[in-house]
């Protein structure tokens, strides 16, 4: 392939794509980081839903990797952007490793880095080639691996996907949102990182 390579997939417009999520993640804890992170609070304002934003790209896997391991009672539910998966490729083989059952990683494939600008990814076809992140986590040794482009499909296998055999991974083939690339304005981190460890240990969210 070569530079000018146009991707053949088919892309599901993404908030529709993420509210099939929101609708189906029950009392799940969501982490998001990046471009996820501004996209699913215009859906969920759930207590167990953590944004991380300080120097946080390609690392929201690890943070709900975590978060699975000590609470293994509790369904853990990452959105990781693909230009956040390619900063931290190795998190898969550790995800597998690790075993938990109760960890989705979801990877939001969109071909651009698209809280920098929209700069197209090393594994977006605009840069001559299309990586197979689906491939990677199943070669990387992840339990149940899934890969979306077709919004029907998607909304008719989620739930099922959502309750395979743990560690999961999905990919969603999703349109960029467009030049709105600004990261939302939180609340201070230390604030956040606070309420979202109350709802943690509190009865009501068990």
């Amino acid at each position: 392939m070569t530079a000018e390579t146009v991707s053949t997939r088919r892309r599901m417009p993404l908030l529709p794509a993420v509210q099939v999520v929101a609708g189906l993640r029950g009392d799940a804890i969501v982490v998001t980081t990046m471009g996820a992170a501004r996209e699913w609070p215009k859906l969920s304002q759930h207590a167990l839903d953590f944004h991380y934003l300080p120097s946080a790209m390609g690392q929201a896997p690890m943070l709900g990797l975590g978060l699975a391991l000590a609470q293994p009672h509790r369904e853990v539910i990452v959105f990781n952007g693909d230009g956040c998966t390619l900063m931290n490729l190795g998190c898969l083989v550790t995800i597998a490793a690790a075993g938990a059952a109760n960890f989705t990683l979801i990877v939001l494939e969109n071909g651009i880095y698209e809280v920098t600008g929209g700069q197209a990814t090393a594994a977006g076809a605009k840069c001559g080639q299309e990586v197979d992140f689906a491939a990677m986590a199943r070669a990387a040794g992840l339990t149940s691996v899934f890969d979306f482009d077709d919004a029907a499909i998607w909304q008719r296998e989620a739930a099922m996907a959502l309750h395979s055999p743990g560690p999961r991974f999905l990919s969603l083939h999703v349109a960029p949102v467009g030049a709105d690339y600004p990261l939302p304005a939180l609340s201070p981190m230390a604030e956040r990182i606070a309420a979202f460890q109350a709802a943690l240990v509190s009865p009501s969210s068990q």
